[in-house]
């Protein structure tokens, strides 16, 4: 673990004191800047009424005119998991309206690259469809759109991501990133946007009396289990809007009404479904399903995802299980590459010796894995990255992830603005994004983007900070609160799971697994021993007398052979 800055949350006093609440969720959500009890009311009630959304009631039109006409619709997905929640979720929903001619495709990333393009509609249909609805993509599909167009064949496009200059000539447009849109979340994931389309839509052939026995009006939220695992995988902020629909799949997962696929992977990556929270969705579920995108096709995930039958689900769970164990190991590899690379430049690592962003290739890296690989780096170094990977064409492809402070989408388009020979084309977030470039522009765009990022950050965004939310007294440490505290979010990306700071004394440590540290602490005014567990972490971090610590943690609850016990999960350690 590198040397971070430590910082208490800027306390709010906003918050208001809430009767029968514990006093340490108190100053947790004060510290979130949460202003009232009502916030924490995450009732279905209180979503964002979706006539917000631009043009949402034109592309709810055409979705309704395409089922009450039993056209055929195609659903062009994205190869993450954010797509492919969003593709079985629309899958699903049509189908509950009464469709029965709707398919899927979702461009192979090794083949087609990301998105609706002119090469997946000449490779990829075998009917011509009357409607294309684009999900967790198509903003920035042109020639795609175009190309649909010329075939005759509408396209509405529902996307998060940041609109660039030129929008596609789509018959509608949803996305609540692009200009002009008013909708007040604009942190709505890929699976967030189409759910919201088909609320809309629903709405609308209600209105057209389209509902009657043999066909009832579905109940949307029998997908937000989807919805829930979508917007956690892709990381996008909770704010109060994905709070509310990530803690109602949450809740129906727990309650056991979750899609078959769901029920599977948690099955096989060892999770109890009964107490699933975001994080089982972020650490366990999320990666076995992008295993496909990454390493193979995201269809076998998608079709987890849109079956009924527990058995088949179960079978392809397996298969995604088996890719995620490929895809550690090929990350573990391009790991040490690029750590082994970096030592060349600087042999102490010292970060004050780095430049202020990193950007790395490899001819022998794994296209679907440097998305990971430059996350790590990220986490590891503090630093913006990008991870290359040999593509076709003498072309390069590249996946950025970014740090506080530094908008990595808009720094590809200075670079782009600045110099537009260097990138292709790209597109993302503020804080990952996708690249590709032509090889020869390698040492170019290294250039520009570490320039851009020097005159950006500060030495402080460069040295990371870890916030806490202060220290616990000796009688917080109880199993109570540490459940309380676990299903008191959801949290996640911009609400994050509530870490303290205390001083311990290490009564005990040993190092298991791949270089963990278990240890027992004990603060002096305890008489009880703490189980904590640090992940990554060695014996030379506790420093050389081994005795006293700083800790930073999480409260777990460890749960082994239907016995529950408290455990610190450490996030930072440093002698005391």
């Amino acid at each position: 673990m590198k040397t971070m800055q430590i910082k208490n949350y800027e306390n709010s006093a906003e918050l208001k004191y809430i009767e029968g609440l514990h006093p340490v969720l108190q100053t947790v959500y004060r510290n979130r800047h949460l202003q009232s009890q009502a916030e924490l009311d995450n009732q279905l009630k209180n979503l964002l009424p979706f006539p917000g959304l631009l043009n949402i009631d034109k592309a709810a039109d055409i979705v309704a005119t395409a089922i009450t006409n039993s056209h055929t619709i195609l659903i062009v997905g994205d190869f993450d998991a954010d797509g492919a929640t969003s593709t079985a979720v629309v899958i699903r929903l049509l189908k509950a309206c009464g469709l029965k001619n709707v398919s899927y495709l979702v461009p192979n990333r090794f083949d087609f690259g990301y998105g609706l393009t002119r090469e997946l509609l000449l490779h990829g249909l075998d009917t011509r469809p009357d409607l294309i609805i684009t999900v967790d993509n198509g903003i920035a599909s042109i020639d795609g759109v175009e190309y649909a167009n010329e075939l005759g064949i509408q396209v509405v496009v529902t996307d998060h991501h940041l609109a660039a200059d030129q929008l596609p000539d789509a018959a509608a447009i949803v996305n609540p990133n692009q200009p002009g849109c008013g909708f007040e979340s604009k942190s709505l994931a890929g699976v967030g946007v189409v759910f919201y389309l088909m609320m809309a839509v629903r709405s609308l052939l209600r209105k057209q009396n389209w509902f009657n026995d043999a066909l009832p009006e579905p109940n949307l939220a029998s997908v937000l289990d989807l919805v829930a695992l979508g917007t956690v995988a892709d990381v996008v902020p909770l704010d109060r809007n994905n709070r509310i629909l990530v803690d109602q799949g949450l809740k129906r997962i727990r309650s056991g009404e979750c899609c078959a696929g769901i029920k599977a992977i948690l099955q096989i990556a060892g999770r109890n479904q009964s107490n699933c929270v975001a994080s089982d969705l972020g650490f366990s579920v999320a990666p076995r399903l992008n295993a496909a995108g990454r390493l193979e096709d995201m269809s076998v995930g998608i079709e987890c995802l849109i079956s009924d039958d527990e058995q088949h689900c179960l079978n392809i769970a397996k298969e995604l299980h088996q890719l995620n164990i490929d895809r550690r190991s090929i990350e573990s590899d391009m790991l040490e590459q690029a750590l082994s690379e970096l030592e060349s430049l600087s042999n102490t690592l010292n970060e004050n010796d780095m430049p202020s962003a990193l950007v790395l290739f490899n001819d022998e890296w794994h296209q679907g894995v440097i998305g990971i690989l430059a996350s790590r780096l990220k986490e590891k170094f503090n630093r913006p990255v990008v991870a290359f990977a040999s593509s076709d064409n003498n072309e390069i492809k590249g996946s950025a992830r970014s740090i506080k402070g530094f908008h990595i989408r808009d720094a590809m388009d200075l670079i782009d603005k600045s110099n537009p020979e260097i990138i292709s084309k790209f597109g993302g977030h503020a804080m990952a994004a996708g690249l590709t470039l032509d090889k020869s522009n390698l040492e170019l765009f290294k250039k520009q983007f570490e320039k851009v990022a020097s005159e950006i950050l500060t030495e402080d965004d460069l040295q990371g900070v870890v916030h806490t939310d202060g220290e616990l007294q000796a009688s917080d440490f109880s199993l109570n609160l540490a459940e309380t505290l676990r299903y008191a979010g959801p949290w996640g990306q911009g609400f994050p799971e509530p870490v303290f700071d205390n001083e311990f004394i290490v009564k005990e440590w040993r190092v298991v697994g791949t270089g963990h540290l278990k240890m027992k602490l004990q603060m002096s005014s305890m008489t009880s021993e703490i189980d904590a567990i640090a992940f990554n972490t060695t014996e030379e971090q506790l420093g050389e007398n081994n005795d006293k610590i700083r800790a930073l943690y999480k409260l777990d609850v460890n749960e082994f052979r239907n016995n529950k016990t408290l455990q610190l999960m450490i996030e930072y350690l440093e002698p005391a």
